[in-house]
């Protein structure tokens, strides 16, 4: 993924240095560090309906989900909707509404919610991953981004595992449930 800012900044920094010129190299160097502290980073949560991503786009932002600036968490996400970070002006949560669903189906989901707009990607599983997120993830690495796979609800596999097992280990708990093998979908192997 070409970044404009990034070519552009080189070139004068590159320029400037050959011609022996330091002060407008370390000039343009913290021009371009300046910039890019400001550079807009546009991450999407995605994901299966009712997985949990409003939820985590609240966390993330460090909200409760009561709070008044907090995405909702008591109705499935219908539209694609921005949130920005409180801390980092530049950052914007996008929670998407759920792959798979009546109103998205995978099919025509990426075309739906402008899949190419966004800079990185979180995928959010409330089980094991399924064909729908593998999907996903395939269709992000065709666009040469990056993303990363979050196992959300994992108290809810805790207290079951409590209530079924004699000997519970918690840690062995969360490792299986975690863990790569985990994945559900055959086109993971």
């Amino acid at each position: 993924m070409d970044n404009p800012l990034h070519s552009e900044f080189t070139e004068e920094i590159k320029e400037a240095l050959q011609n022996n010129n330091q002060a407008l190299a370390v000039a343009k160097i913290q021009e371009y560090l300046d910039k890019k502290k400001n550079y807009p980073l546009n991450i999407s949560v995605t994901g299966k309906g009712s997985s949990g991503k409003s939820t985590f786009v609240n966390a993330f932002r460090g909200i409760d989900n009561s709070d008044e600036e907090a995405a909702p968490t008591d109705e499935t996400t219908s539209e694609v909707t921005p949130y920005a970070h409180p801390n980092y002006p530049n950052v914007t949560l996008w929670d998407l509404p759920g792959v798979g669903t009546t109103e998205f189906p995978a099919d025509k989901y990426l075309e739906h919610v402008g899949f190419e707009k966004f800079d990185f990607f979180i995928i959010i599983s409330d089980t094991c991953f399924r064909e729908n997120d593998v999907k996903l993830a395939q269709e992000i690495q065709k666009m040469e981004k990056k993303f990363y796979f979050v196992r959300s609800k994992i108290d809810n596999d805790l207290r079951a595992e409590k209530r079924s097992k004699r000997e519970f280990d918690e840690k062995k708990t969360i490792t299986q449930k975690t863990a790569f093998k985990a994945f559900c979908s055959p086109y993971i192997y």
